[in-house]
């Protein structure tokens, strides 16, 4: 089935231990396109400025990303620069202009608003609210959120978790929310606040799946080149629902394989700078490292 995702489109400069790199293509909903047409049919909604070059709308359109949904605007496209520190784990900001993105208001296409699976990245939730008003009914819906909108927006946060079948967030996030210092008990109290699904990413330590039928942790696949960790987050949930929209049912069984299959396709992300090495990945390099995953967690 088809996945619409609706985020921000971006240009990154990055400083890792392994290098600088300036003007990366990037983006929330650019890394989760990349990652997730590797499995199902992707429908982008987001926003460039007119200095958004044709080659990058090319290398998504050449991978099957319909962009019927990706608005121009005058002006310019988003930017942001960041260093990394020595072991990745933590990240400063050094420069953020939202530019086009600052003021957008998505509108989601005519053709995109019956799409069955839908992902909500990184926003207000008053705009991911009101992203979810514009779809028919969908069959799946996930919200990725952040510490800013837990602090600023909670209420309209609240009611989102209220209408979204999952959340994606990170420990420190989880935790934030549900006042809980505890992991599991910061889970479950988030699922009580109505998502069907809480994953909490806890970064080269992997995730874990909150859900009222099954808890569920996966490490990290062990991959020994680490360059840019920007988009690992993004593309493991684009893994994660691309692989749900291809499956026939939403089962436990498949619920759990989406998350091993969102794990395996960040950790192509994370090898290069931008969204150089998940663009270049392919499906059967994904099933390789699938396999490998399993092989590895399997008693």
């Amino acid at each position: 089935m088809a996945l619409v995702v609706v985020g921000s489109t971006a240009f990154d400069t990055v400083e890792t231990p392994m290098g600088t790199e300036v003007d990366c293509l990037g983006g929330s909903s650019t890394y989760f396109s990349l990652a997730a047409h590797l499995f199902t049919q992707v429908r982008l909604v987001s926003v460039v400025g007119k200095d958004f070059p044709q080659a990058s709308r090319k290398l998504l359109a050449d991978r099957g990303v319909l962009l019927d949904g990706l608005e121009v605007q005058d002006g310019k496209t988003f930017r942001w620069s960041g260093r990394y520190s020595a072991d990745m784990n933590s990240r400063e900001t050094l420069h953020l202009a939202l530019n086009v993105f600052g003021g957008w208001q998505p509108r989601v296409p005519e053709a995109f608003r019956e799409t069955p699976f839908v992902f909500l990245a990184n926003a207000s939730p008053k705009t991911q609210l009101a992203v979810l008003q514009q779809m028919a009914n969908p069959l799946f819906s996930v919200a990725d959120t952040m510490d800013f909108w837990i602090e600023t927006e909670s209420e309209a946060l609240l009611e989102l978790l209220r209408r979204v079948d999952g959340l994606i967030v990170n420990d420190q996030e989880v935790k934030m929310l549900a006042k809980e210092s505890n992991l599991i008990r910061a889970g479950r109290k988030v699922l009580a606040l109505g998502p069907k699904l809480v994953i909490v990413k806890k970064g080269e330590h992997g995730c874990f799946v909150f859900s009222n039928f099954f808890q569920h942790a996966l490490p990290a696949y062990p991959t020994e080149r680490v360059v840019d960790p920007t988009g690992a987050g993004d593309s493991f949930a684009g893994g994660f629902m691309g692989f749900l929209a291809s499956c026939d049912t939403l089962s436990v069984w498949n619920l759990k394989r989406a998350v091993a299959y969102g794990t395996v396709t960040a950790s192509f992300t994370v090898e290069g700078f931008g969204v150089r090495a998940i663009a270049a990945a392919s499906r059967e390099q994904i099933e390789r490292r699938y396999q490998d995953l399993v092989a590895f967690v399997t008693l």
